[in-house]
């Protein structure tokens, strides 16, 4: 039995999803990883009714589906922000003050690491790193990259990203 709190989504909602995303699929184990991308791009996240659904399909076990969702970082089990702000924390953004960019940005939007706005605006993760050392300390929103980031900027950039 996957383990997760119920969503709001009807058996009918998940049902057409789910049935668009199997449509390109035979059915068989190997198929797991790409199913649980496809339907999590649809929904923002892996709803537990979608992942029974793909059990199902897949004649797997419920908790081997949850294992793998569980196993890759690139699974999500509650629904995400439309926005995905992302704070690097490797080494040369961490010697930089990215510490203090993140503590501004959760000072901001009222969150912590790891949580989404109440308003399902923003989704606010730490990673270990972005890959644009030069320009630390960077974050991300969706897929732009702002560097040489301050508690300053922070302001600024959110500024943008609630106008868009």
């Amino acid at each position: 039995m996957i383990p997760l709190v119920e969503d709001t989504l009807t058996k009918a909602d998940v049902q057409d999803k789910l049935g668009e995303v199997f449509s390109h699929y035979q059915g068989e184990r190997q198929e797991l990883i790409p199913i649980l991308q496809e339907t999590q791009a649809r929904f923002r996240y892996l709803p537990a009714a979608a992942m029974r659904e793909i059990s199902r399909f897949l004649r797997l076990p419920e908790s081997t589906v949850y294992g793998v969702s569980t196993f890759y970082a690139q699974f999500k089990l509650k629904p995400l922000g439309r926005c995905i702000i992302r704070v690097c924390r490797g080494t040369a953004c961490h010697v930089r003050g990215s510490g203090k960019v993140l503590a501004e940005i959760e000072k901001q939007l009222g969150i912590k690491a790891g949580e989404t706005t109440a308003d399902m605006e923003y989704t606010l993760e730490t990673v270990a790193c972005i890959g644009a050392c030069a320009l630390a300390p960077t974050m991300t929103i969706d897929n732009e990259t702002y560097g040489k980031m301050t508690t300053q900027r922070v302001a600024e950039v959110l500024g943008v990203t609630r106008k868009a």
